[in-house]
């Protein structure tokens, strides 16, 4: 099937060169577009082409997001902690790990169809999640994967491996990871951080990396408390341990936030082919600190279960690392889409050039070829997302998903939500 896609105003996500064109779009995994002058007449079209008329409004690439917790999805409005944390270990110990203990297999598929659904209106068609749920490990990943795509959403997954809740659960999901990828799924081996990671569990996810030719996902350096950690139980810093180990040689190793490296830390990673992913917002919301990135090319954005919305990612990366390292639009951008170059190494997932978003963006001045970014920063918003285009198939149409029926989605979600609360205020 052909989706053609007239009279509308294209915007080159590479180029950013704008013109008014007609787009042929095929479908699959490796599908690609066209930039054509005039549609095939109807009786030399296929009867399952489709023609969709954009009336005038903006085409691009949809968006990607590189790190994400989507089971944070069911904790809007959740019952406060028993104790307030006053630091980054106590938010972790009092609020995220008595989340994560407590989901079962119906939270976990609530949770990724929410997010899921959330991403899909918001033009996120591609997303890389570091899920937790250390006492329902078996078949949680393909329980995701599923979710996402009954959605509709491309995905690279993982699950948090960790000695923080014994030996049996550290065995349960590196078993749980090789089923996954045994099975032919594209995936990551997820451990959660230096500080919760034994050197036998580091070198157990290493080796199963290399078994399945792909890379580590880990939390780095998020917070003080895990350098401290790693240079008083291994006498080295997180990068040189990640180092000694073997983590940095996958230019598939994706590492989250790298905020309280030193300058030998940064030259460690930068001399290596891993990447870094930004998560800003989250960064202030656990009040960690922040960072710049302008030592790295290997960088990319995420949420890290924050929310949904790439672009507001984008817009917030752009506020903090003005004052940290004086980043330019064009960098932002570029940092926005590396998670396409960063996912090309992955033959066959999904995130080719088929997977658009139409944009009702009624700006008040016009966009051109060269102020483009000043729009990207300051005007377009999650809300312009009219049409979601993913692997030449569309997935939501004038913002209501074409796949699922969206308040089912929803009421399973409430339901599973007011469980997990439950379970919250047992202890």
């Amino acid at each position: 099937m052909t989706l053609y896609l007239k009279n509308a105003r294209y915007i080159d996500s590479e180029t950013l060169k704008v013109r008014s064109t007609t787009l042929a779009v095929e479908p699959g995994p490796e599908g690609a577009i066209a930039l054509i002058n005039d549609i095939p007449n109807e009786d030399e079209r296929q009867p399952e082409d489709r023609v969709m008329d954009c009336k005038n409004r903006f085409v691009t690439r949809s968006f990607g997001c590189g790190h994400h917790h989507i089971y944070s999805a069911l904790c809007r409005g959740m019952p406060a902690p028993p104790v307030i944390p006053s630091n980054f270990p106590e938010v972790l110990q009092y609020v995220w790990w008595r989340v994560d203990k407590r989901l079962d297999r119906d939270m976990v598929e609530a949770s990724a169809l929410a997010a899921a659904l959330q991403m899909a209106r918001r033009g996120v068609t591609f997303c890389i999640d570091h899920h937790a749920s250390p006492f329902a490990v078996e078949g949680s990943l393909e329980t995701v994967a599923r979710a996402f795509e009954r959605v509709g959403i491309g995905h690279l997954l993982c699950h948090e491996s960790s000695n923080r809740d014994g030996q049996d659960i550290a065995e349960k999901s590196l078993a749980e990871h090789d089923a996954y990828l045994s099975s032919g799924r594209h995936g990551l081996v997820g451990l959660h951080a230096s500080f919760t990671v034994n050197d036998d569990l580091l070198a157990a996810s290493v080796d199963l990396a290399d078994k399945h030719e792909t890379g580590i996902h880990i939390h780095v350096a998020e917070d003080a408390a895990d350098e401290n950690h790693c240079e008083a139980t291994y006498n080295k810093r997180v990068a040189e341990r990640l180092r000694d180990f073997g983590v940095l040689k996958s230019p598939k190793t994706i590492l989250g936030h790298c905020v309280h490296f030193t300058d030998e830390e940064r030259a460690i990673v930068a001399e290596s082919p891993a990447w870094v992913v930004s998560n800003v917002e989250s960064n202030q919301n656990n009040n960690v600190g922040l960072t710049g990135y302008g030592w790295l090319q290997n960088v990319m954005l995420g949420t890290d279960g924050m929310h949904n919305d790439m672009i507001r990612s984008a817009k917030a990366h752009h506020l903090v690392c003005t004052g940290t390292e004086g980043i330019g639009y064009d960098e932002v951008y570029r940092r926005f889409r590396n998670v396409h170059r960063y996912l090309s190494q992955f033959k066959g997932i999904g995130d080719g050039p088929n997977n658009l978003v139409i944009l009702d963006y009624d700006s008040p001045t016009e966009i051109t070829d060269d102020n483009f970014l000043g729009h990207f920063i300051f005007g377009l918003e999650a809300a312009h997302v009219n049409t979601v285009i993913a692997q030449g198939r569309v997935i939501v149409e004038d913002r209501r998903s074409t796949l699922v029926d969206e308040q089912e989605i929803l009421a399973f979600a409430r339901e599973q939500g007011f469980r997990l609360w439950n379970r919250l205020t047992e202890d």
